[in-house]
């Protein structure tokens, strides 16, 4: 049985809207504001899905960083890649909820759990996750997502208040505060326009949507 729904264009602002929401409703549900690496998990608690670390095998393709098994509702996070601790890994788990939220079909879901019950014989596969660096495809809208949900616009806003976002020193400090990893916060950073660092390079440039920033 098929749960991935095909794929469709979505811009940044969509996506954006998307982690934003969620935020918005997972936030309304708790005392204390969402801080720094706590957010992919509280996220995840939120939506009932349970967050294992385990090993998961290789398969003909190459190494399996994750996988989201949909009727179990658990995401599987492979403990045999020391790269996925810390800030990658909170990274990792936004992803693969980036997946449950833009690409998992919801609804045929819950009609195959209707059907568990009968003499119907269904399957449905597990959604692997080999990359979290893709460039194109579910796979960029996944990150982009993890991306919003880890740095959003009104957190970013806040950090840089007294920090100057082309100082190695002050990206760390803002990394570190969010829970992510330097990558990350470059990788965001660079998407909204607000630095540029040229390939090769350790220089950092004010991106021409910094002068845009209220």
């Amino acid at each position: 049985m098929n749960v991935i729904k095909p794929y469709r264009f979505m811009s940044k602002q969509e996506i954006e809207q998307v982690a934003l929401d969620i935020l918005n409703r997972v936030q309304a549900n708790r005392k204390r504001p969402l801080k720094g690496n706590c957010v992919a998990e509280a996220v995840a608690d939120y939506l009932d899905i349970g967050i294992v670390w385990e090993t998961i095998v290789p398969d003909r393709e190459g190494y399996i960083a994750a996988m989201i098994l949909p009727i179990q509702r658990k995401i599987i996070i492979n403990d045999q890649i020391p790269a996925l601790e810390g800030g990658f890994g909170q990274s990792t788990i936004g992803h693969e909820i980036g997946h449950w939220l833009l690409h998992i079909e919801h609804h045929a879901l819950d009609v195959f759990k209707e059907r568990m019950s009968s003499e119907l014989i269904m399957t449905v596969e597990p959604f692997l996750c080999r990359s979290v660096t893709a460039k194109k495809g579910i796979e960029w809208q996944a990150q982009y997502l993890a991306s919003c949900l880890l740095m959003p616009l009104y957190k970013l806003e806040e950090a840089r208040r007294g920090r100057d976002f082309t100082k190695w020193r002050h990206l760390y400090a803002v990394a570190d505060e969010l829970g992510v990893t330097i990558s990350n916060l470059t990788n965001r950073l660079q998407s909204l326009g607000w630095i540029y660092i040229p390939k090769a390079s350790k220089q950092i440039y004010q991106g021409n949507n910094f002068s845009k920033i209220s």
